[in-house]
C-alpha cells in the first residue's frame, strides 16, 4: 500500500470520474437490484485488503465512542465492516438521486428555522456540510423541491466532466465548481452567483490537495486539521452560513438545515482567531451528528494529527 503521508485526494482522483460513469451506466442497464451485489462485493474487497482504510475507520469509531461517553458503540470488526457497507449503500443512493428515482416525499426535512423559505431569496447563502451521510441526496432540494441553483464547490480536477455526467443524469440545478485556489476570478464568479440568488455548498471536513490553508481544532477530543476555506469564503463574500447534514436513519434520509453564522467579521489581526472559532464550532456540530449515525462518516484515511 502507498505511503500514509499521501494526501487523500491522490488515492481517488485518477479513476473516480470513469468509475462513476461506468457505475451510472451499469445501474441504468441492470437496475439497482442487480447491481447491488457487485457494489457490495467491491466494498468487501476494499474492506479485506484496505488495511489503511480499516485502521482509519477503527480510530474514528474509537474516538467517537470515547468522546460520546459510550453513547456510540466501541469499534469492532463488525462495526468497521458496517461503516464500509454504509458507504456502499450511499453509492447506490447517489445513483438513485442522479437518476431521479428519489422523490422529495421520500426525504424527511428538519428545518426549524425555515431556511427552505429563504432558498428563493434575492441573494444566495452558503451551506457547509461534511462527508457524513449522503450530501448527494440533498440535490432533491435543488432539483425536486425549490428549483434553486446549487453550486457545489469541490477540489477535484474533474469538475467539468462530473458536470457532464450530472447533465446526462438530468440534473439541471446542480453544478460543480473547482475551487482549488481562491483566486480573484473564482471569488468574482462566486459573488456573481450569490447575487443571482444561487446558493453555494461546500464540505468543511476535507483539506484540498494544493495550497491548503488549515486550522487546528479539537474534533472528538483530539487535534485535527480542518480547511479554512469555507470560513474564508463566507467572510470574504459576506454571506450567511448554514449547516447541512443528510443522514439515513431507520431506512429513510433526513436532511437537517441549521443556521450557523449570519456573517463572519474580522480585522486583519483577528482573522485567524475568528476562523479558528467558527471551525471549532463546526467540529462540535459535526461530532453531534456523527453520534446520530456513527457508521456514516466516510473519511477512510488518517484524519487526526497524531504526534
Amino acid at each position: 500500500m502507498s505511503s500514509p503521508s499521501r494526501h487523500w485526494a491522490e488515492h481517488g482522483e485518477r479513476g473516480s470520474f470513469w468509475l462513476m460513469k461506468l457505475t451510472a451506466l451499469l445501474v441504468r442497464l441492470l437496475g439497482r437490484r442487480l447491481l447491488s451485489p457487485l457494489i457490495h462485493a467491491i466494498v468487501l474487497y476494499f474492506f479485506l485488503f484496505g488495511r489503511r482504510a480499516r485502521r482509519s475507520a477503527w480510530q474514528y469509531q474509537q474516538r467517537l465512542a470515547d468522546w460520546s461517553g459510550g453513547r456510540t458503540p466501541a469499534p469492532s470488526h463488525w462495526q468497521v465492516f458496517r461503516q464500509f457497507m454504509a458507504f456502499a449503500d450511499s453509492l447506490l443512493d447517489k445513483l438513485d438521486a442522479w437518476n431521479g428515482k428519489l422523490r422529495l416525499q421520500d426525504i424527511a426535512i428538519d428545518d426549524p428555522a425555515g431556511l427552505r423559505q429563504q432558498l428563493r431569496g434575492a441573494r444566495g447563502q452558503m451551506l457547509v456540510g461534511a462527508h457524513l451521510g449522503n450530501l448527494e441526496v440533498c440535490r432533491a432540494l435543488a432539483e425536486l423541491g425549490e428549483q434553486v441553483t446549487m453550486n457545489v464547490l469541490v477540489h477535484t480536477r474533474h469538475a467539468e466532466r462530473f458536470n457532464r455526467l450530472l447533465g446526462e443524469a438530468g440534473a439541471s440545478h446542480v453544478r460543480l465548481i473547482q475551487v482549488s485556489e481562491l483566486d480573484p476570478a473564482v471569488m468574482l464568479q462566486l459573488s456573481e452567483r450569490l447575487e443571482r440568488g444561487e446558493w453555494l455548498a461546500i464540505a468543511g471536513d476535507r483539506i484540498p490537495l494544493h495550497g491548503a490553508r488549515t486550522v487546528e481544532v479539537d474534533f472528538l477530543g483530539h487535534p485535527a486539521a480542518l480547511p479554512q476555506g469555507p470560513w474564508l469564503l463566507a467572510g470574504l463574500l459576506g454571506c450567511p452560513v448554514n449547516l447541512l447534514f443528510c443522514l439515513k436513519l431507520h431506512g429513510r434520509y433526513r436532511i437537517t438545515l441549521e443556521p450557523f453564522a449570519e456573517r463572519l467579521h474580522w480585522r486583519r489581526d483577528t482573522r485567524e482567531q475568528v476562523i479558528a472559532e467558527w471551525a471549532t464550532r463546526y467540529a462540535a456540530r459535526l461530532g453531534h451528528y456523527c453520534q446520530q449515525a456513527p457508521t456514516q462518516w466516510f473519511n477512510f484515511y488518517p484524519f487526526w494529527k497524531d504526534r
